[in-house]
């Protein structure tokens, strides 16, 4: 085989492998809008916030190979990066976190790999969230691929803090003062606390809303029983009379 047509087979060889993970990434991405557009249109509350995904570039998996000493081929990468796919779900309160994981993780065709519960343990930062290692199939035409997915579930605060902290890092090529390391870890704590609170406020008014229920049904059932035949009727009507 001469050098041109190694060189047509590494690219072959390297075209499929991303292809794949995007493949994988759609599926995925699919799965999530599903459950995203569900809670939309049939359920009263949607715990998703929004959604954003990429897929590492050939560089960014090439430096990865190198600082973990991995060698360079598709089934070393394959094996050991597994976070050539990443999707970021930000959720509005910390136990919606732990409602999207469980979904995500009853789904048939899902395997769960590793799960990493940094808001039970958080890091030495104050650094929160869920991490899900996930494999999923992708069905090729020739025969079926196995792409493992890194999932982060996190709230709207700590998605914030993680994007200024991600930022912070880069531009100081990860070398980061002390004082701004210690600044950072601060922020993380108030940031922690606000969800606290916040989650604290939501079971407050889901208790409000509840009593409320509660009370509206034992009204109903106070109601004698020529007031329960007419009460249908007298909806119809109304609605009726507004669509007029």
């Amino acid at each position: 085989m001469n050098q041109l047509q190694q060189l047509k087979q590494v690219r072959n060889e390297l075209t499929r492998f991303m292809i794949t993970y995007k493949f994988g990434l759609d599926e995925m991405n699919t799965k999530l809008n599903i459950l995203k557009e569900e809670f939309q249109h049939i359920h009263s509350y949607n715990p998703i916030e929004h959604i954003k995904s990429r897929i590492k570039s050939p560089e960014s998996i090439l430096k990865k190979v190198y600082r973990k000493n991995l060698d360079i081929s598709m089934d070393a990468i394959r094996e050991n990066i597994k976070d050539i796919v990443g999707i970021r779900i930000v959720c509005s309160f910390i136990s919606d976190i732990y409602k999207v994981s469980e979904m995500i993780q009853n789904q048939q065709d899902i395997t769960v790999v590793e799960v990493k519960d940094y808001i039970k343990h958080p890091k030495s930062n104050g650094y929160k969230s869920l991490h899900l290692i996930l494999s999923i199939p992708v069905f090729m035409s020739d025969r079926t691929e196995q792409v493992y997915i890194e999932i982060q579930i996190r709230s709207v605060a700590m998605d914030f803090w993680a994007s200024l902290e991600h930022k912070i890092y880069y531009k100081y090529n990860g070398e980061v003062p002390q004082q701004l390391i210690t600044e950072l870890t601060e922020a993380a704590n108030v940031a922690n606390k606000l969800d606290s609170k916040m989650e604290k406020l939501n079971n407050e008014v889901n208790n409000i809303k509840s009593k409320a229920a509660e009370n509206e049904d034992i009204h109903f059932l106070q109601l004698n029983e020529e007031d329960k035949v007419h009460l249908p009727l007298n909806f119809l009507q109304s609605f009726l009379d507004r669509e007029k």
